[in-house]
């Protein structure tokens, strides 16, 4: 292993073309950390950084944490995530308007179709949206193929009581997350490209011209009364499961911790307890619990890019944790994900695209679920 790592970091300085390299920096977690007016300023500064976050030596953990962020992104973040709050709290009928099965709920609300861990999963609520594109222009042939991408964006009516602004929340805070994370694939591309399978492939411009990139909003459901969580023995993975994102980057925000009072009223909260939020496996198999600031974005890889690298780059596993506490039964968790991968025609391997493979990560998720 260690003689593998010395031959990439070869590699990657060549392509850097001895470009003076910044410093890696860790948060307290072990997880690599990234300036963003580095990313924009010396994008190919950050190449140690890159092998660090995202290389194959057993204490990477795939995820890379970007901070100084511009100052809009805590507004933007803020904004949206209460809007996952109230969007949930909704009347089911409400909710359900905006569900698409069609698009195996890959576009508006999605609770319960979605099968984890062998079975529907109720503790999440999901609001799927293309924060870049509101309707693919590919033929109809590859629309009714694969509704999953190219289908059209759904939106709450403008005048939806309680969830006003909510198209508008969703794409400016999908917009931002888009371009950092476009920024950060430019970063990333000298270090891919001694791995990927393909020597032609630009990673930036697979995301950056692709129109199936999606957004998911997401609404942890508390705990409920009939299911509390075990306040000893509980499972690592209680509120999500272990899962592998099928993209190439997935761009994260710190999640958003609410507790639910009388009246409907809600305030936010720290985390509920020192063991709830994210957890992920390192390339070693270790499990590492990560934190991301508030004012910070992470990033992570997914199985397109392992795809397209032959393995080398793997994707990240992770999970979610509630975090058993006695006020569990009345806190929720918001967060928002941004899934960017290229268009389906994209060969990932000699033998599938982008889109043969998402076809089979659908089939496992929801063709169980669309009986019920």
């Amino acid at each position: 292993m260690a003689r593998f790592i010395s031959r990439t970091v070869v590699s990657m300085a060549t392509h850097l073309t001895r470009t003076p390299q910044t410093a890696v920096s860790y948060t307290a977690e072990g997880a690599v950390s990234i300036s963003y007016p580095t990313l924009r300023s010396s994008p190919l500064s950050l190449g140690a950084s890159i092998e660090e976050a995202f290389g194959s030596h057993p204490k990477s953990l795939g995820i890379v944490i970007v901070r100084d962020l511009p100052p809009e992104y805590v507004q933007f973040r803020e904004r949206l995530l209460k809007l996952a709050n109230k969007f949930a709290q909704l009347d089911e009928p409400v909710r359900e308007k905006y569900a698409d099965p069609d698009s195996r709920y890959s576009f508006g609300w999605s609770h319960g179709k979605e099968i984890m861990n062998g079975k529907p999963d109720l503790l999440k609520g999901s609001y799927y949206a293309n924060p870049v594109v509101d309707k693919a222009t590919v033929s109809s042939a590859l629309q009714a193929m694969y509704p999953e991408y190219y289908g059209a964006n759904i939106w709450p009516k403008p005048d939806e009581k309680g969830i006003e602004g909510f198209e508008e929340a969703f794409k400016n805070l999908g917009g931002l997350v888009f371009q950092i994370g476009c920024e950060l694939a430019a970063a990333c591309q000298p270090f891919a490209l001694s791995h990927l399978s393909d020597a032609s492939i630009s990673l930036p411009n697979l995301i950056r011209n692709s129109q199936t990139t999606k957004a998911r909003l997401l609404h942890y459901f508390p705990p409920p009364p009939d299911a509390p969580v075990p306040a000893e023995d509980e499972p690592v993975d209680s509120w999500c499961g272990f899962h592998l994102d099928h993209s190439i980057l997935t761009g994260l925000c710190s999640a958003m911790f609410l507790q639910h009072g009388p009246n409907g009223t809600t305030k936010v909260v720290p985390s509920p307890s020192p063991s709830s939020g994210l957890y992920i496996r390192t390339r070693g198999g270790d499990l590492t619990k990560v934190s991301i600031p508030q004012d910070c974005l992470a990033f992570q890889t997914g199985e397109a890019l392992e795809l397209a690298t032959g393995g080398k780059l793997r994707a990240t596993p992770h999970c979610v944790r509630v975090g058993a506490t006695p006020d569990a039964q009345t806190i929720s968790r918001e967060t928002f994900a941004l899934f960017m991968q290229p268009d389906v025609d994209q060969q990932l391997s000699p033998t599938q695209t982008f889109g043969e493979f998402s076809k089979k990560v659908f089939d496992e998720h929801y063709n169980e679920a669309s009986t019920m």
